[in-house]
């Protein structure tokens, strides 16, 4: 059975700690985890994603909406931060070499990841923000036995 978590985050400071908080417990996992980030545009997904990248020690982060990934890497993490936004196919992903990105013990965030269906992993974990203004809501629900184990630490 699923755990789906219900989450109100009532500024931007509070989705940066959230992601933060779920880095702490994907660093403790030490396992290949794959995010999907979820939402309309201005939900706050590169936020997430600036907040979780930035736990590590990366200072600057930036978006991936051109480029298609962006790598962070340092001793302790790989972390691919895919946004398929400008997609026109799945396939598009094959081209950059998407299975090289899901080697070892990486991090994959990914962004608009319907769009990549067929080319990239299973989410371990999804997460899907909506509202406005500061305020969202944040679904978060596990797929797998890794994305258990992280809502567990979470929650914890």
């Amino acid at each position: 059975m699923a755990i789906i978590l219900n989450l109100v985050l009532k500024n931007q400071q509070q989705t940066y700690e959230f992601s933060q908080q779920l880095a702490k417990c994907c660093q403790a996992l030490d396992a290949e985890i794959v995010i999907y980030l979820q939402g309309d545009l201005g939900a706050g997904k590169t936020t997430f994603a600036r907040g979780f990248i930035q736990y590590f020690g990366f200072e600057k982060v930036k978006s991936p909406t051109y480029s298609l990934v962006e790598s962070y890497q340092n001793q302790q993490i790989n972390i691919h931060h895919f946004d398929c936004y400008r997609l026109s196919s799945a396939e598009e992903l094959e081209y950059i070499g998407v299975r090289d990105y899901a080697d070892g013990k990486n991090i994959q965030l990914i962004e608009w990841a319907n769009l990549g269906q067929g080319a990239i992993k299973a989410a371990d974990i999804t997460i899907n923000l909506s509202g406005s203004g500061e305020r969202r809501l944040a679904v978060i629900s596990d797929n797998t036995k890794i994305g258990k184990q992280l809502l567990g630490c979470f929650l914890t």
